[in-house]
């Protein structure tokens, strides 16, 4: 199966699948994400301060940003903002501006808004991540990075075969194990607006990575 053939699962399905973890996400998935979170982060705030996380979950990024931040984040589900917003109350984090519902592939934003967009384990999961990407350019301004946090799949070989095999059962945990690195890349050169800059492998031993894309000015 080729990597443009790969769709991630309906919306319906994305808001059920977050609805389940909502209440044990943090458990699950902090120390495990860690390092690939404050990459990103430190990313995005190269760029600038101005910020939109485009699936920010239960909020494990928040903390993470400076209180000189404007950080807006936004979630296909409402069970995992709840918790994010909780978050915010509870620290007090002022760099916080904003908690949505929102799908990333329909964002309301003027465009060029954001000094840079984050999204965390989230591209290769939505229903159609090209419209996303789009989106994500769309509201970042001229100069202003994407910043991706990712498991991409193998390339090629045994370990990509297995990768495509699973993926049908990977994604009712709302998570994908076939999409690849290579697919992003293909948008950037397809769309014309951004490049990629970097893609660097992080903890544990490489399984995430950090793709940022810049987009022109």
């Amino acid at each position: 199966m080729a990597a443009a053939d790969i769709r991630g699962p309906d919306t319906a399905s994305m808001r059920k699948a977050y609805a389940r973890w909502a209440p044990v996400y943090d458990v699950v998935y902090d120390k495990l994400t860690a390092p690939a979170r404050q990459r990103a982060v430190a990313a995005a705030l190269a760029c600038g301060t101005h910020i939109l996380e485009v699936g920010v979950g239960t909020g494990l990024s928040l903390e993470a940003y400076p209180t000189s931040a404007r950080v807006t984040g936004v979630d296909l589900s409402e069970h995992m903002l709840r918790r994010a917003q909780q978050k915010v109350d509870r620290l007090g984090l002022r760099q916080v501006e904003a908690l949505a519902v929102m799908d990333a592939c329909r964002l309301g934003f003027p465009d060029g808004t954001f000094d840079a967009v984050v999204s965390q384990f989230v591209i290769t999961l939505v229903p159609d991540p090209e419209a996303a990407l789009d989106e994500f350019a769309r509201v970042l301004r001229p100069g202003g990075e994407i910043v991706l946090a990712n498991h991409f799949g193998a390339a090629g070989g045994a370990l990509a075969s297995l990768e495509e095999a699973v993926a049908p059962l990977a994604s009712k945990v709302g998570w994908s194990s076939a999409f690849k690195a290579e697919r992003i890349a293909r948008w950037a050169r397809s769309r014309g607006v951004a490049e990629v800059v970097s893609l660097e492998s992080v903890f544990p031993g490489g399984f995430f990575k950090v793709m940022q894309l810049r987009k022109f000015a």
